[in-house]
């Protein structure tokens, strides 16, 4: 139960880093430009630096500096792959996708319940864990699509 909370808070807390960021780059309905996203690329690390020095968010610091890593190595800040990642990072990589593209966005609208599942299914074993892909598919068969 404590691990079901753990994740659950991180996964509240995930983009607190995004605090550091310009509004006008967090709302540009047009493609980041390199220094904007670099500067977007730092919000996990922002994030980790926030939260570790809190004690209650302590725990759960390490997991929101690695939600942007990708089971490929391919991710940021710290290139992490497959197993270094931490389980909790994993499962908030997924659900995080599955929200960006379910929700409107300055840039786009936003993709059906089956578009999004059908995304997250062709970037397992690159972009995210094949194990934590199965299992939320899994789930998501039960949600109601539009």
């Amino acid at each position: 139960h404590e691990q079901i909370e753990l994740i659950k808070d991180a996964g509240i807390m995930h983009d607190i880093g995004k605090i550091s960021i310009d509004d006008s780059i967090l709302n540009k309905p047009d493609k980041l430009d390199d220094q904007e996203w670099t500067q977007m690329k730092r919000h996990p690390e922002v994030g980790y630096h926030l939260l570790s020095s809190v004690t209650r968010y302590a725990d759960f610091a390490k997991d929101i500096l690695a939600h942007h890593e990708r089971w490929d190595g391919k991710g940021y800040p710290r290139g992490l792959k497959q197993e270094q990642i931490p389980l909790t990072s994993r499962i908030i990589a997924v659900a995080d996708a599955y929200d960006a593209m379910t929700y409107k966005r300055p840039y786009r609208e936003p993709m059906s319940h089956q578009q999004a599942c059908e995304e997250i299914q062709r970037c397992s074993a690159t972009q995210f864990d094949p194990k934590i892909v199965e299992a939320f598919l899994s789930c998501a068969a039960s949600l109601p699509s539009e």
